[in-house]
């Protein structure tokens, strides 16, 4: 049976339940989801400074529990929307693995990875929901996660839902790119906001034979 791993961001995980539940219908469903803006909140109001560089959250180690926090608070929120079907997955409980980022504290490159728990989740005709903490507990970029899920666990494909259309260029929607011409724009530096670490994402899943897209964009290998 086909494998998708969609990755929700935290703003839209509950709107999301819907959607991975029509999905759900034509195969396996892996969930990845973000919690972005509810971490950079619980950080504020528990007087933690905020602080990105290159894009990629800076977490001391005061800051990692806040983090995993608001990962297991947003992956609740998302199975109870989701419904019994769903079973909530933390990534350093059930061995998700990443390589630390030492210049940006508890922070880490995700591998690809096969937890076992998310293998028999969906044996068993579940949907695995997973939060993108890594053992340590190490902070991971759910758009990195979710595409080192979904190469470990071979998907077949990889979906990216979020709140715009797709990748838009010169006022539209791009229909399909392919890594080359994607690799291009990341290097150029001429993208910004939240389709930068997608689009990454997508490339290193596509280069690994997964197919991916960012909402209607599709992304080639």
């Amino acid at each position: 049976m086909s494998l998708l791993v969609v990755k929700v961001g935290g703003s839209v995980a509950g709107g999301s339940a819907a959607a991975v539940l029509e999905l759900s219908a034509a195969g396996q469903v892996c969930v990845v989801h973000g919690a972005g803006r509810q971490i950079s909140v619980e950080m504020e109001r528990a007087g933690i400074p905020v602080e990105f560089v290159g894009g990629r959250r800076v977490t001391s180690a005061e800051a990692v529990a806040v983090v995993r926090g608001s990962f297991a608070a947003v992956n609740a929120a998302l199975c109870a929307a989701i419904g019994p079907r769903a079973l909530g997955l933390l990534g350093d409980e059930i061995g998700l693995e990443a390589q630390r980022v030492p210049e940006l504290g508890h922070v880490g490159d995700p591998l690809p990875s096969r937890p076992v728990a998310v293998v028999e989740a969906l044996a068993a005709g579940l949907i695995p929901v997973v939060a993108p903490v890594a053992v340590g507990p190490l902070n991971v970029n759910a758009d990195d996660a979710a595409a080192a899920l979904a190469l470990g666990l071979a998907a077949e494909r990889l979906l990216f839902l979020t709140d715009v259309d797709g990748l838009i260029l010169d006022g539209r929607v791009v229909d399909e790119i392919d890594v080359e011409a994607a690799t291009e724009l990341l290097d150029g530096g001429t993208l910004q906001g939240g389709i930068i670490p997608k689009l990454g994402a997508a490339v290193t899943a596509a280069r690994g034979g997964v197919r991916s897209s960012i909402g209607r964009t599709a992304v080639a290998a």
